[in-house]
Formats: structure tokens, sequence, C-alpha cells
């Protein structure tokens, strides 16, 4: 057991306590606790020795609570970055003290989930998160008990899914332990065969697969605004980190569905009119590059991956935050009633601006760096693929295709929200707390994006170094850039063509306008058949056993009225019918046993 003074207290042990304060505690001084204390899990993540572990007997089976590699440890340090900032945000936004409590609650398992050294405790806090989530989004109530609970009933599924998974591992291995702590097994991720198919798809709900994604823009536009800044950032994350444990190799199928996934969300994302519906397509999208990344395999690409995850938080969590404030000065959630806000908000329109151009990878600003890897690992280290052309994979022109998609959906948010048009009335600007955390986070994304060499510091895999990955990376290339330009000018004009029809459309149905009914019906029908059938089937048990009944009391009458005659009282006609009559109740008895 590899303990010290920073091991002994894991980080989800202070926030849980710290989250019970939290709801106690005055609305100033509890939010403040909040701040600091996930500001100082922050510096521990920075600070804990790599290697440190707190190995432990849990439920009878050896298990690591605690473990930190480098993988681990860039997710503590962006989780506790944005926490802070979150929580500060939350304060600034009038979130109530439970709300935020639930939220560090949310925070502290992610931790837990992180920095677990076995399946057996990651699959505790992957549960425990998924309740403290759905108890985050029901806080706000209204529209938002029902989307919760769709998003418990399906997060339940994917964890049931997943521990089903892990359990065939343990009996494969014989333990629950990662491969990269003390005593874990020698093969590291889920067995080969049923359980990585289960592992895949219990996980791709978290992430958002094409098929399990419709949660996510259902769940995320409903609750408090500060809610949603926590939501975009645990679950989707957390998940990625689950599939690089579960398929630390790669698997060809997990990186074609993220090409997929950055495809499909950036579309979708195009033809909404919600601000914050449109930012939760575009998490799926986002996702799809750090799933393509873990799919691909090599080293470059799953630090491209992680690299993406990072700036992802960062970026996202500022868009959910403008909009936000945008809420939360116009009570407006839809992009047709807005307009012209640049001149009344030019905190918030900047803060949008540098995000906006973030997600969609443009030269200069965070995703550019973290984009560019992932795609340079789809080029390099992947198979060619059914549609390889100019050069370029398969998996490469669905990563390029979703970044043209990227940038028309985020040219439409800005066109509409903040440069078009004028708004109607004057409108307030971010108030001190919510400007200071975007500034933060802006300036961050800005700041990784011009110096790229403080994230690859933090990055799992140097990619600079050619003994680690197959190809150097070097982010300001001309190629590099040509190409990011080139990505924003597509978008451009896509959006220049498209803009009239967009312009015009409804709200087009997802996957969830079929299974949605389906289930419902479904279970309607399920439960009422079922109710009608024991119905029928406790009449015909009643009526058996009072036949049985006065058979056994008066067999004469009975044989009478089964012949007819009620004056025919011979003893063995009475005989035969209660003969007859036992027969008929011992052939329904076996039929319901059976």
């Amino acid at each position: 057991m590899a303990t010290g003074p920073l091991t002994m207290v894991p980080p989800v042990v202070v926030l849980l306590a710290v989250a019970i304060l939290v709801s106690r505690l005055p609305r100033r001084s509890g939010h403040a606790l909040g701040v600091l204390a996930t500001a100082a899990a922050l510096a521990w993540a920075w600070f804990v020795p790599a290697g440190a572990h707190l190995q432990t007997t849990f439920l009878g089976f050896e298990a690591v609570l605690l473990n930190v590699d480098e993988f681990s440890r860039l997710m503590g340090l962006i989780f506790g970055l944005i926490g802070a900032v979150a929580v500060l945000y939350s304060y600034a936004s009038e979130a109530e003290n439970v709300q935020t409590a639930f939220a560090l609650s949310y925070v502290a398992t992610s931790f837990g989930a992180v920095f677990a050294g076995d399946w057996l405790t990651l699959l505790f806090f992957w549960e425990l998160m998924a309740v403290t989530s759905t108890l985050l989004v029901w806080h706000y109530r209204g529209a938002a008990v029902r989307a919760g609970f769709r998003y418990a009933l399906l997060h339940g599924l994917g964890g049931t899914l997943l521990m089903a998974a892990i359990l065939q591992t343990y009996v494969a291995k014989g333990t629950f332990l990662f491969a990269s702590v003390p005593g874990g097994p020698a093969a590291a991720g889920i067995t080969p065969g049923l359980p990585a198919a289960l592992a895949a798809v219990g996980i791709g709900v978290n992430v958002g697969f094409i098929g399990l994604h419709a949660w996510l823009p259902d769940t995320y536009p409903r609750p408090h605004i500060a809610a949603s800044v926590f939501l975009c950032v645990f679950t989707t994350k957390t998940g990625v980190y689950g599939m690089y444990r579960a398929f630390p190799e790669g698997h060809v199928a997990i990186a074609y569905m993220g090409g997929g996934m950055a495809v499909f969300g950036a579309t979708f994302a195009l033809f909404q009119n919600d601000m914050r519906r449109l930012l939760s397509y575009h998490i799926q999208s986002q996702v799809g590059y750090m799933i393509a990344g873990v799919g691909i395999g090599t080293t470059l690409a799953q630090a491209g991956a992680f690299a993406h995850v990072f700036n992802h938080i960062l970026y996202k969590g500022l868009l959910f935050m403008t909009a936000g404030v945008v809420v939360y000065r116009t009570g407006e959630e839809s992009l047709k009633k807005l307009g012209g806000l640049a001149r009344e908000m030019p905190i918030t329109a900047a803060a949008f601006t540098v995000a906006a151009l973030s997600i969609a990878g443009f030269p200069g600003f965070n995703g550019f760096v973290s984009k560019g890897i992932v795609i340079a690992g789809s080029h390099y280290d992947f198979v060619e693929g059914p549609l390889y052309a100019g050069g370029r994979t398969t998996l490469e022109w669905l990563l390029l295709l979703g970044g043209v998609g990227t940038f028309m959906s985020f040219i439409k948010f800005g066109y509409y929200a903040f440069f078009h048009g004028e708004y109607d009335g004057s409108v307030k600007d971010a108030n001190r707390g919510q400007s200071v955390a975007m500034v933060t986070v802006a300036v961050l994304c800005v700041a990784y994006g011009i110096f790229d060499g403080a994230l690859f510091a933090i990055l799992p895999f140097d990619v600079t170094d050619e003994a680690v990955v197959s190809h150097v990376y070097t982010t300001y290339t001309v190629d590099h850039l040509v190409e990011g330009v080139a990505l924003a000018a597509a978008g451009l004009v896509g959006f220049t063509v498209t803009k009239k029809p967009l312009s015009k459309l409804g709200r087009v149905p997802d996957i969830d306008s079929l299974y949605n009914p389906a289930v419902f019906y479904g279970t309607r029908a399920l439960v009422v058949g079922v109710t009608e059938l024991y119905a029928a089937v406790d009449r015909l048990v009643v009526r058996a056993v009072s036949g049985f009944t006065m058979a056994v009391t008066d067999p004469v009458t009975v044989y009478d009225r089964l012949d007819g005659d009620e004056e025919d009282t011979h003893p063995l006609r009475a005989g035969i019918g209660f003969s007859v009559l036992v027969l008929a109740v011992f052939v329904t008895v076996a039929l319901l046993v059976l």
C-alpha cells in the first residue's frame, strides 16, 4: 500500500463532506467553501505523486480506492479547475445552496471514478454519479423531472451492462484490479468477446453513442443554467476515461463510432434553435473525437483524445456559461427570439466568440491543438477504410466533416444570438461573478491554443517525442493552418447556403421520437396484458375452487347441474361429475405451474 499525506484522504471524501456543509451554510460562505474545496482538489491532483495508491479490501474483494497515473491526474486537474469556476458561476447565477451541494457531490463521485484503481471501485462511483447527477437535474423541478427520470433509466441500464461486463472479466481474470496497479492482471482492459461488447454499449450510454445519445439533448437544457455547466462536463468525459480503461489497445468499431458521432452530433446541432439543446448535441459531436482517439488505440491518438477531453471541458463549460447568461438576462432559450445582443452584452459575446472558435478548432485556440492531434492519429495510425481518398482515411474524412458542421453550427449560434438584427429592449451584460468565471476560462482557451507546450506537458504521452509516438506532432505547420482555415471557410459557405432552409426548419425528430412512444406504449401494453391475464386466471381459479368446494359438500347437486336433471340422484353419476371437476381443476393448476 503506497500511502502518504496526500493519499490518505482522497478528494472524493473531502468534496462529499463539503457538499453536505454547503447545503447547511449561508449562501455566500457555502459557495466560497465550494470554490476552495474544488480548487484544493485541483492542487491535490497536481501535487500527488504518480503511482500513489490506496489498496484495501472492499466487499471482500481486493480493491484500490485511489490510483494515480497520468490519465487520472489529467482528469483530476481539469475536473478541479472547472469545478471551482462552475461553483463561482453558480453563486453569481443565483443557484440555491442545495443545488450546488448536489453539484459538488456529482464532482466528488466523478473524482472517485477517475481515480479508482479497479473495476469494482470505478463501478461503485459510476453508479453514484448517475444518482448525484439525477438529483442535480431533479432539483430544478418542472420539466426537468421527466427528463431526469429518463436520464436515470438510461444510465441505470448502461451501468447494469457495464456491471455484467466487469463480472465476466472477473471470472476470466480472477481480479477486479486494473493491470497498471500492483498485483493487477497481465492483460489490461475488459475481456474480449461478450464482456467487451457489453462494456462498449454500457459505457456508450454515458458517452452518447449514436442511438444511445438522446438522453443528452433531452436532459441538459432542462435544469438551472448553472446545473448545465456541471452536467456538460463530468458524465461524458468520465465515460471517455472509462472507455480507455476498457479498451486500452483501442478497437476499430469504437473508432468508427467516434467518427460517426462527430458528424451526427454536428448535423443535429445545426437543426436546433434551442441554445442549450444545440450545445448538447455538440457534446456528442466533440466526444466523438475523443472516442475516435481511444478507438484508434495508439499513443498519438490516445494523447489526442485526452488533450481533447481537457480542452473540451474548458470551451464547452464556457459555451454553457455564455448561453446561461443570455437565458439569465433575457429569459429566452430560442435563437429565434434573440438577436443583436453583442451590443448589449459585449463581455458575453466576446466569451462566446472565444469558445466558438475553440470548439470549431480555429488556429490560435485550444481546440485547434487537440483536435489536430486526433486527426493526425486517424491519418497516420488507422486503416484506410472504404472511403480512402486524397491521401486521407475514411475516419479522417469523418472527423473533418464533423469540423465543418461545427463551424456551421456556431456561426449560426453567434449570428442569431449576438450579431444579427437588434434585440427589442435593453439587456444587462453578465454580472461580476459570471464575468470573472467566463473570462478566466476564455483566457485559458486562448493560452492553451497559443502555448501548446503547456498542454503537452500534462498529457499521458509525449506527442513531441518520436520514441513515444508514431509521428511527432507539431501544431503550427503550414498544412495544419491551411486545414484549419479551410474548415472555417467551408463552414461559412455551408451556413450561407443553408441559412434560409434552416430558418424554416421546425424541430427535427431524433431517435427518442421512436423509442419514447415505443417504451411508453410497450410498457403500458405489458402492464395491461399481465394484469388482465392475472385477472382472468384469478376468475378461473375462483370458479374452480368454488366448484370443487361444492362438489365436496354437495356432489349430487353438482352432478345434477352438470347433467341438467336435478331429480336424478344416482350416486354413480354424482361420482363421475365430481371426478370430471377434479380433473379440470388439476389441469388448470398444472397449466399455471408450467
